[in-house]
């Protein structure tokens, strides 16, 4: 099994202060590394198809991972032993690739991090299996609108409350609901530091954005109540109510103006397109 490396450096152990990054190289380096994560998860496209097992997803993307020179972060990281997470159906977050062969109508999130010369490149996408049905396209949809709502408010002087309000009220403006067990992370040099970013919220409250933050966006959207539960695997998280669940995730940092993705797709590829 590969490791992923420990830093030494007391300089990235996680506190309660949210980083600020200054210069050309944490910038240089978060957008190499948001560019493998995003090019690994356009690879991947043309195998996530009925038949497929998660194991040989998981595979494909390990080594393309390494052949490109970088690290998978998840492989190891807190005793997982997968490199990605590939959660389907009502799975939220953190399904771990196994013999789960993939089904028409199923909807899949695939979930990668890379390490690109210590800096993180973390992203998540939905991917269709087949044809699905008109309910998972819808949730599919407003999921990603709900991301696109929360990076739009992602500029110098807005606050993090700003960002999980606009998700919110997106998803439930459909009559969904907005998962609040998990959230986004600050990244960088560390795979997860602070600050937790709520996928909900209250316009004006929390931290101020300042440009130089870096940190990850990645709401949970389910068709039907909030609440999850965790399996007895100690990672899988599934709905309740059995409800379909989606999820899309981009790695970003706050410029002077406004936002910059680190991790969009290099084809284009990002949001699945429907019929």
């Amino acid at each position: 099994m590969y490791e992923t490396p420990e830093l030494d450096d007391d300089a990235f152990v996680r506190t309660h202060e949210i980083r600020v990054h200054e210069g050309d190289e944490a910038w240089e380096g978060m957008r190499a590394a948001g560019r493998l994560v995003g090019a690994a998860l356009d690879m991947i496209t043309p195998f996530v198809v009925p038949g497929v097992t998660t194991g040989e997803i998981d595979d494909r993307i390990r080594e393309f991972t390494l052949d490109h020179g970088a690290l998978p972060a998840c492989l190891g990281y807190k005793g997982y032993e997968k490199t990605v997470c590939t959660s389907i159906n009502h799975v939220v977050c953190h399904g771990i690739p196994g013999d789960r062969v993939l089904k028409d109508g199923d909807i899949v999130n695939i979930d990668h991090t890379v390490i690109v010369d210590g800096w993180h490149g973390d992203s998540s996408r939905m991917y269709a299996v087949g044809e699905i049905n008109a309910r998972a396209r819808k949730l599919i949809d407003v999921t990603y609108d709900s991301l696109e709502a929360g990076l739009a408010m992602i500029k110098p002087g807005n606050t993090f409350g700003d960002i999980g309000y606009a998700i919110q009220q997106v998803v439930e403006a459909n009559r969904m609901s907005v998962v609040r067990d998990f959230c986004g992370h600050g990244i960088g040099r560390l795979f997860h530091d602070s600050p937790n970013v709520l996928h909900y919220g209250r316009r004006g409250e929390g931290a101020t954005l300042k440009a130089g933050m870096f940190f990850t966006v990645e709401p949970m959207v389910n068709l039907g109540k909030p609440h999850v539960k965790v399996l007895s695997d100690g990672w899988t998280a599934v709905t309740r109510d059995k409800s379909l669940s989606a999820q899309c995730e981009h790695s970003c940092g706050v410029t002077e103006t406004g936002v910059e993705l680190f991790s969009a797709s290099p084809a284009g590829l990002f949001r699945p397109k429907f019929g």
